[in-house]
């Protein structure tokens, strides 16, 4: 036998079977606002951008440490205890610390509070921009804040209540501590409106309300008898709900701890276990006498409450275009250091027209997102307000739709590390079906669109005043937008083809958004893309001419 050459020892002595190359940066330790140049373009164009220095700010630390909060805080999910050790009725919902660094942060940034302290012009917008950056850290724990920023309108049906309560829900202070409302600088809110036989039809809700004193009607004490099938967030502070009296369904401000500092007869009967939102704990509760207050008219429960629906809906449009963004920046990101069969991922013309494909369906979800954000800025003018109605049940109901398919399209560019737990897209596309569900249903929404349609006519007039703004540049859009206005002749069966029309609708308002406020780049290729060539094709279906490298590097994560 030869000894001549290497033997096999010395051969694996030195071989090295994982050299790691062709493998981008993880996308971390950036500014998630100077980073994305759209974002930084659509809180310019509606009037957010006196509070530039404080989006940065608040960037620093979502494209920084609380990435990682994000992923503990999920890794961690939120422990339901009923009693303590000694046998007493607790109802505790216990949270890893990165969720109380989450809330803590957000708050102190004042995303709970920026229009109600500071309701100067772009004031949504701003916080829109500080909305949509905390979901690229965490989701989950958007839902105690949204809820808390959207309870404003509808306390203030109280004055007495609101005296008491808004400065503590308005205070740049988290307080986790679970003690009475009255030791506390800062609260959060939370809601708890169905239940087990209705759902969306909160008509159909069985808790009853029974008045503890001679008084009644607004401001009065009440105490609730019932249970809610979903109750989000309960270590919330206190809860929105809806109850039945004698005169019908009425609204409540229902606190965790009594006025005289004992625990509310609110029990927290298990936490769901849900697809995704995971760092947020929603629940089953029973009310066994739990005591409340009503908040405005007696029977108006669903009128006083739909003040704060808006505004959460509203933060289901920021939350899911932020979710595509989330989705878009990392496939970016991770193509952009890719090769594959002998090229950078971005000189392939076929990945070049999926991520531009992504790319202009995120910048139109921003786009009327910020375009809703700019109108409820100025709800005092007719039309805006007007146009808010509409165009808020069309933006969730498009938005929220379009997020869990173009996460996945997301993942799919990232290829299988993008299927894996160690990335965040799992996450996000576990994410993004709970805004399509939250706050009212698809068919909900544009149930919404057609009833307010009906009752009352002038929505329609400014939501396609808004329409015709873009009219004159696109001969397509010209003729898209004559076409859908035909789409309301046939009354018979507009409820059935609601889904048809208002998909429409949504797209024709991207459309007008972006021809007269956006990049004009991104303006026409969006109208050559889903205006001339209307119709359902999956994302890398762009038509030849379209300068897809240069809406990449608009989206590209600038770090």
């Amino acid at each position: 036998m030869s000894n001549s050459g290497p033997n096999r020892a010395e051969h694996m002595a030195q071989a090295d079977t994982h050299p790691v190359f062709n493998q981008p940066t993880a996308l971390e330790n950036f500014n998630t606002y100077l980073s994305d140049t759209p974002l930084q373009y659509w809180v310019a164009a509606y009037g957010g951008d006196w509070v530039n220095e404080q989006l940065m700010a608040y960037g620093q630390r979502c494209g920084g440490d609380l990435i990682e909060a994000g992923f503990q805080a999920n890794e961690n999910k939120p422990v339901f205890y009923p009693h303590d050790r000694f046998g007493n009725r607790v109802d505790l919902a216990k949270f890893h610390p990165a969720y109380h660094e989450l809330m803590r942060t957000a708050i102190e940034a004042g995303m709970h509070s920026l229009p109600w302290l500071q309701p100067n012009k772009g004031a949504h917008v701003a916080r829109a921009g500080l909305v949509y950056q905390h979901m690229n850290a965490d989701a989950g724990s958007g839902c105690p804040l949204t809820m808390t920023f959207a309870a404003v309108p509808a306390l203030q049906h109280a004055p007495a209540i609101a005296k008491d309560w808004l400065p503590k829900i308005l205070a740049p202070v988290y307080d986790e501590r679970n003690v009475p409302y009255f030791e506390k600088q800062g609260v959060t809110i939370g809601m708890a409106m169905t239940e087990k036989q209705g759902g969306s039809d909160v008509r159909a809700n069985t808790t009853r309300a029974y008045p503890l004193g001679d008084q009644t009607g607004n401001g009065a004490e009440y105490e609730l008898i019932g249970h809610k099938w979903f109750c989000s967030a309960p270590m919330c502070d206190a809860f929105l709900v809806l109850a039945h009296t004698d005169k019908g369904l009425s609204c409540f401000l229902l606190p965790r701890w009594r006025p005289d500092g004992s625990k509310n007869a609110l029990f927290i009967q298990r936490l769901k276990n849900k697809l995704g939102n995971i760092s947020n704990a929603s629940s089953e509760v029973e009310f066994r006498g739990a005591f409340a207050w009503m908040i405005g008219d007696e029977g108006r429960g669903v009128r006083t409450i739909i003040e704060m629906v808006s505004m959460t809906r509203f933060d289901c449009m920021i939350g899911s275009a932020a979710l595509m963004r989330g989705a878009l920046a990392q496939a970016m990101h991770h193509t952009a250091g890719r090769s594959a069969f002998g090229n950078n991922l971005h000189d392939q013309p076929l990945m070049q027209n999926v991520l531009a494909d992504l790319a202009l369906e995120s910048e139109a979800a921003l786009a009327i997102t910020m375009r809703v954000g700019h109108a409820l800025d100025n709800l005092q003018d007719e039309q805006q307000n007007l146009f808010a109605r509409l165009a808020t049940a069309v933006g969730k109901y498009w938005i929220c739709k379009r997020a869990p398919h173009f996460a996945y399209e997301a993942m799919e560019c990232i290829g299988g590390v993008g299927y894996v737990e160690d990335n965040i897209l799992p996450r996000i596309y576990r994410e993004a079906p709970v805004n399509a569900i939250w706050e009212g249903s698809g068919n909900v929404q544009c149930l919404d669109v057609l009833r307010a349609m009906q009752k009352e006519p002038a929505v329609v007039d400014a939501f396609f005043n808004e329409l015709k703004k873009g009219l004159g540049k696109y001969p397509a859009y010209d003729q898209f937008l004559q076409d859908l206005q035909g789409e309301f002749s046939d009354l018979a069966t507009l409820e059935y083809r609601s889904r048809t029309v208002v998909d429409k609708l949504a797209v024709a308002l991207q459309a007008s958004v972006l021809i007269q406020k956006g990049d004009a780049l991104i303006a026409d290729a969006f109208v050559r893309s889903r205006i001339a060539r209307n119709g359902a094709f999956n994302y890398g279906t762009l038509e030849p001419g379209i300068d897809c490298r240069a809406i990449m590097q608009r989206a590209q994560p600038k770090l």
